[in-house]
This record gives structure tokens, C-alpha cells and sequence, in this order.
């Protein structure tokens, strides 16, 4: 048996979920919107079989999700990695900016987060300071938490 893209299919859905990360679901739903070709099937029991060049993508796929890319952001992926769009140096120069755009899109998740953590640790010090029974240690660290709250919004 063959895939469309004429690879011998040979990964089941289960196989291809744990290779991947992605759930069952959601290479089911890559599949349905388009963002993986169609999988072939086993003859005898219609389940989703998965080829070499199948798995190679979904892997890919795999990991841009990891990083939080959006699936638009992966069409473009794929897109520019078959050649799409006017190709050579153009591809390349979207394919930089592509990741540039996620790399900061990263960065301010990153930031975002230290300012949670900060607020976590100075709520865990307040209240470390009130179980003491430490009014004065618990004064110094209240405006902190407040500063820390007005980088929450």
C-alpha cells in the first residue's frame, strides 16, 4: 500500500502521536484543515497509516506547536519550505522573518512570565513574613506586591 505522496505507509496514528506530541485529535484536525495531506489508509482496516515524507512534516509540525506557532504560521512554513510563494531568496527572507516573528512572540511570553514569577515569590515572602509573625518584613514587602500587581495588567 502506498500513500498519495507514494511513500509505503507504515506509522500508525497511535505511532504518529507519540512520535510527534501531537494528539490523535489534533493530526486529525491538521488533516482535516489541510496543514498535513491526505493520510492513507490501510486496506483492511481504514485506519490512518503514515509514510516517511508524512512523518518527516508531522514532526516538524510537531515541534513548531511546541513552540506555541500558530497554524497560519505553519501553513506559511510549509508554504515557503515547498517552494511557495515567489521562492529562492524570497522564501528564505520570509522564512527568517517567520521565525523572527515567533522568536519574539517568545520573548514577551518569556517577560510576561518573569513578572508572574515575581509576583508569585514576593505573595509566597508576604506571607512567609505573616506566618513569622513579622509585621515590619511584612510592610517592606507590600508595596512590592502592589508594584508587582500593576505589571500584571
Amino acid at each position: 500500500m502506498t500513500t498519495t505522496d507514494g511513500d509505503t505507509a507504515s506509522v500508525s496514528i497511535q505511532d504518529m502521536s507519540r512520535i510527534s506530541g501531537l494528539s490523535e485529535a489534533t493530526l486529525r484536525y491538521y488533516e482535516k484543515i489541510g496543514l498535513i495531506g491526505p493520510v492513507a489508509r490501510d486496506e483492511s482496516s481504514g485506519h490512518r497509516r503514515y509514510g516517511g515524507h508524512a512523518v518527516e512534516r508531522i514532526e516538524a509540525l510537531g515541534c513548531l506547536r511546541a513552540t506555541g506557532m500558530s497554524v497560519q504560521d505553519m501553513r506559511d512554513y510549509l508554504r515557503f519550505l515547498d517552494g511557495g510563494g515567489d521562492g529562492g531568496d524570497d522564501n528564505a527572507t520570509r522564512m527568517r522573518e517567520l521565525f523572527e516573528r515567533n522568536v519574539s512572540r517568545i520573548q514577551e511570553e518569556i517577560e510576561r512570565m518573569h513578572v508572574r514569577r515575581r509576583y508569585l515569590q514576593l505573595k509566597a515572602q508576604l506571607w512567609s513574613a505573616r506566618e513569622r509573625g513579622d509585621v515590619e518584613g511584612e510592610n517592606r514587602i507590600v508595596p512590592e506586591v502592589a508594584r508587582a500587581r500593576e505589571g500584571l495588567r
